[in-house]
């Protein structure tokens, strides 16, 4: 079988970003259902650190990362869907792997990427952009939402955040966000969010009341978790949802689900992209979606950093010190 050369950059142990270690490596080629794709751009997400720092443990040695944009170099027996040549991208965060120049990975979680979109966008917008989709179009409260309805949305200047503040706009939504800065609280707005709160200088919880007219909204979307939950709760009109797809800040402790009752008949969920992109054909329909907005214009993908590969530990800093706004990107 032969091999091809290729970088990667590789921990041994779970730990902070110095345990990231650029080594080369070697790549064979595809088995049944796989490709073999050459990495133009890499997509840096705030799960790469918890899979790196072990709040979601990972068997080692672990090549991090879980998006991608780049060719189509080999495909294995099956594959129908991707030819060599192709132009491609996926979001795949339960296959870690990406953080490298070549990768042989399962076919069924790659999109074939429009000529209109950037290898760079690609990259940048697969796990943010179908996060986004899966909680703006199928995680929705029990009642429903209607244009002119309040969300609330947490982090609304990250890269997930800037893609939801112009998509909720285009559905006719109005995004209540909250930020770490007046900085990032302006680029949201800049993007779509009809109000956006300074949670270092502000009460959240108070001026979502007050923005609503006492009402609460009817869904929080949080990737926060820890530092944001309980106060989250008490921004939501009974029967109102709690989404928590993430804990930048730690993992949200245990509850009783009677807090639940008392606090309204709330609703919670827990949302993975896995479980929503968890067939080829599924995922091909949700990235058809983000594709379509991100062509019309409606929604613009914001790359803010740019890394070379062997940077990446310094990129991991960066987005743990939140220094970073809207996606970030590795380049082979």
């Amino acid at each position: 079988m032969a091999t091809f050369n290729s970088r990667a950059v590789r921990i041994t142990q779970h730990g902070g970003p110095e345990q990231m270690q650029l080594v080369e490596t070697e790549v064979g080629d595809p088995g049944p259902g796989e490709v073999r794709i050459r990495h133009h751009a890499i997509g840096l997400n705030f799960i790469d650190t918890y899979q790196r720092s072990g709040l979601y443990p990972m068997s080692m040695p672990l090549v991090p990362g879980g998006e991608g944009a780049g060719v189509i170099e080999a495909v294995g027996e099956g594959v129908t869907h991707l030819q060599v040549g192709d132009r491609a991208a996926y979001a795949a965060s339960t296959l870690p792997g990406s953080y490298c120049d070549l990768r042989v990975m399962p076919a069924m979680s790659i999109c074939r990427l429009p000529d209109s979109i950037s290898f760079e966008t690609g990259a940048a917008m697969m796990l943010k952009g179908l996060t986004a989709q899966y909680l703006l179009k199928r995680t929705l409260p029990a009642e429903g939402l209607e244009p002119g309805d309040y969300l609330l949305w947490h982090a609304a200047a990250g890269g997930v955040g800037l893609i939801a503040c112009q998509w909720a706009k285009a559905l006719g939504y109005r995004l209540i966000g909250t930020a770490g800065s007046d900085e990032k609280c302006a680029l949201a707005l800049a993007n779509g969010a009809a109000h956006m709160i300074n949670y270092r200088s502000e009460d959240f919880v108070a001026r979502v009341r007050e923005i609503t007219g006492g009402q609460g909204v009817k869904v929080v979307y949080d990737s926060v978790g820890k530092d944001t939950w309980g106060q989250s709760l008490d921004c939501l009109q009974p029967l109102g949802l709690m989404v928590s797809f993430g804990n930048s800040s730690g993992a949200v402790p245990p509850f009783a689900p009677g807090l639940l009752a008392q606090k309204g008949s709330l609703y919670v969920t827990r949302p993975t992209l896995a479980s929503h992109a968890r067939t080829r054909e599924r995922t091909q329909a949700m990235a058809d979606e983000l594709f379509a907005v991100v062509a019309s214009g409606q929604v613009k993908i914001h790359i803010d950093q740019r890394y070379p590969l062997e940077q990446a530990a310094q990129a991991h800093r960066d987005l743990e010190a939140r220094l970073t706004t809207g996606s970030s990107i590795l380049l082979p």
